[in-house]
């Protein structure tokens, strides 16, 4: 990875933010304070149609969380990124996002008339947001990532949100295609604090090192070297349709 920031900000806390972020780029997230979720929804850029699909993602690897070495797969097989780099350990695809409900419930409501930045937003809602800026609605929610939040089960198969990792943790998401990238702060669904429980995240984009003969993420599994090549006959496919390109 280049250490050049190419750019970079941070999402307050409780917020939603949604870009594009293009292939051969480095979305690395830092949880500075500790703490932090981040509800995170991926679709391939130039076909908004096929986009992240968490039960394939962890079928496929053979895994319930996600960290170094695994990557995000779209509903047609095709690898959106791929986690090069994380010093949290861990991260949940299986619980969802909060709603105005769940958010009512557990920490009250608190509108912008009466709390004007601090107000208790929800992720569907910061979801549905963002999504509209694209053209997109609730039939295109689907299961969403939640980053820096590690889930457990016990013995009885009940699920439990676990201790956050330390204040700076970070993951590097490497892109594979270019990808319409939306992101919420608010908190996961579990999270069973007292006092709201939001934790702003920074966010900073670098140029991904040329794929090398080894990768930790390509050569994690078999089914991660397929995805890899699906991704190389879809590229190989629109520079054909296109008349040329990259």
């Amino acid at each position: 990875m280049n250490s050049e920031v190419l750019y970079q900000d941070v999402l307050p806390a409780g917020c939603h933010w949604s870009f594009r972020i293009g292939r051969g780029q480095v979305l690395r997230l830092v949880d500075e304070q500790g703490g932090a979720n981040v509800g995170m929804l991926l679709y391939n850029a130039e076909q908004l149609l096929d986009r992240i699909n968490i039960p394939d993602t962890l079928k496929c690897q053979h895994t319930f969380r996600l960290t170094a070495g695994h990557c995000i797969y779209t509903d047609m097989g095709r690898v959106l990124c791929s986690i090069t780099e994380d010093t949290a350990g861990w991260h949940d695809g299986v619980c969802g996002t909060c709603d105005a409900d769940l958010v009512e419930k557990r920490w009250g409501r608190k509108t912008y008339q009466q709390a004007r930045n601090d107000m208790h937003r929800n992720g569907r809602d910061g979801f549905l947001i963002e999504l509209a800026k694209h053209g997109l609605g609730r039939r295109d929610i689907v299961a969403n990532l939640n980053l820096f939040s590690k889930v457990v089960a016990d013995g009885e198969g009940n699920i439990a949100l676990a201790p956050p990792a330390p204040a700076g943790s970070h993951i590097d998401l490497r892109f594979e295609m270019d990808t319409l990238v939306v992101l919420h702060t608010c908190p996961h669904p579990l999270d069973q604090s007292r006092e709201w429980p939001a934790r702003p995240v920074r966010y900073q984009v670098f140029e991904a090192a040329p794929l090398s003969d080894s990768d930790i993420c390509r050569d994690h599994c078999d089914e991660n070297r397929r995805g890899f090549v699906n991704n190389l006959h879809y590229h190989h496919g629109a520079c054909h349709h296109h008349g040329g390109g990259h």
